[in-house]
């Protein structure tokens, strides 16, 4: 087929360290053309890439210093896109429905993978207008605040297998991987590793939007001999980072749409302890991957319990649900579908009226053979 992937403009594709729905665009994209599709990527012009690349601005945004408007390089790209549509079998968007009044005018099957929380007070009557636009969610929880959206399906996200590797022994500390935000909720796990007596290496970024919350409230917290803050990485620091862990901390208080860093540590064969929440039941296989728990208490418990937790286990569910593989499978799936759809449409519009398609035969003709 020939795909169109199109990304955020926030990152570039991948990320140089944190990103998720970039890096899930890479993955995607580069598991799509190793599959043998014809795939072309509109993305920042720092991307890596094997589809072909058009570049809709210099560097990422986040880290290019030099934006000051993100809204008009996203519109920018999307004349990009609409000026090569007739290119494409399919577009699949990544950028929320910034495009939506265009794409519907279009007339080229397209796609929109929605990463991000959907309980949003404005989106209701945005999606009850464009109820037409096909969208994909990264887990069926993310749907509830949304159920009348045109729901193509559920895809959830992959790895390459490759990227990660089992470690069977851990080095053990308690991981916490991410962002410092209130909803992800640090202060959760440190105040875990405090109950249990592990250390606890914290690796995440700090947006400017959260810079108060972390001077006021975790970095505070950090003046403590378990607690070790290490900042943003990247994947090329993963492997160690979650590979050596007892377990990952997931102690979020938000409905997380998805949870990237969950299967990033399943690869590694590293459990997660998981507060029930937003996708966490559909992740998390509790008792064989992970724990599910609802309070510090449990998660205590739980941390308690993950070494007792089979390693090479987590890393089979891993390679059975949550591989590049099979969410590109699952896609193309998808544009299989939405292609089909859309000619079937056209030849229905296109073929004129058979007059004579409502006029009942003879009797006498019924039963000629």
């Amino acid at each position: 087929m020939r795909i169109a992937q199109v990304a955020p403009l926030y990152e570039r594709v991948p990320p140089q360290s944190y990103g998720g729905t970039e890096r899930v665009v890479s993955y995607l994209t580069e598991e799509l053309v190793r599959q043998g599709h014809d795939v072309t990527l509109f993305a920042s012009g720092d991307s890596l890439t094997a589809a072909r690349l058009v570049p809709c601005c210099d560097r990422a945004l986040r880290l290019g210093g030099r934006c000051v408007d993100p809204i008009a390089r996203h519109v920018y790209q999307i004349e990009r896109v609409l000026s090569l549509a007739d290119e494409f079998d399919v577009i699949h968007w990544h950028t929320d429905y910034l495009h939506f009044p265009l794409s519907r005018r279009l007339g080229v099957p397209h796609v929109t993978t929605l990463h991000g929380r959907l309980d949003l007070p404005d989106l209701p009557d945005l999606y009850a207008e464009f109820d037409d636009m096909p969208v994909v969610s990264i887990s069926d929880a993310q749907r509830s605040p949304l159920p009348l959206a045109r729901w193509a399906g559920t895809v959830y996200h992959g790895l390459p297998e490759s990227l990660y590797e089992l470690r069977e022994a851990d080095g053990g500390y308690l991981a916490f991987l991410g962002r410092i935000s209130p909803e992800k909720r640090p202060d959760r796990a440190i105040e875990i590793a405090r109950r249990v007596g592990l250390p606890l290496k914290i690796a995440a970024k700090v947006d400017k939007a959260d810079r108060e919350y972390y001077e006021t409230t975790i970095r505070p917290l950090m003046d403590h001999p378990l607690v070790e803050f290490i900042g943003e990485i990247g994947d090329a620091d993963k492997q160690d980072f979650l590979g050596n862990a007892l377990a990952l901390l997931f102690p979020i208080d938000w409905p997380e749409p998805f949870g990237m860093v969950m299967i990033e540590a399943m690869a590694c064969g590293t459990p997660v302890v998981a507060f029930r929440c937003g996708s966490v039941p559909e992740v998390i296989d509790d008792g064989v991957t992970g724990f599910i728990v609802d309070d510090l208490a449990g998660a205590c418990r739980a941390v308690e319990h993950a070494g007792r937790i089979d390693r090479r286990r987590v890393r089979s569910v891993f390679e059975q649900r949550f591989s590049a593989r099979r969410m590109a499978l699952d896609y193309v799936a998808i544009y299989e579908r939405l292609v089909s759809e859309a000619s079937e449409l056209r030849l229905s519009v296109s073929e004129p009226e058979n007059p004579f398609s409502q006029v009942s035969r003879p009797e006498s003709l019924v039963n000629i053979a």
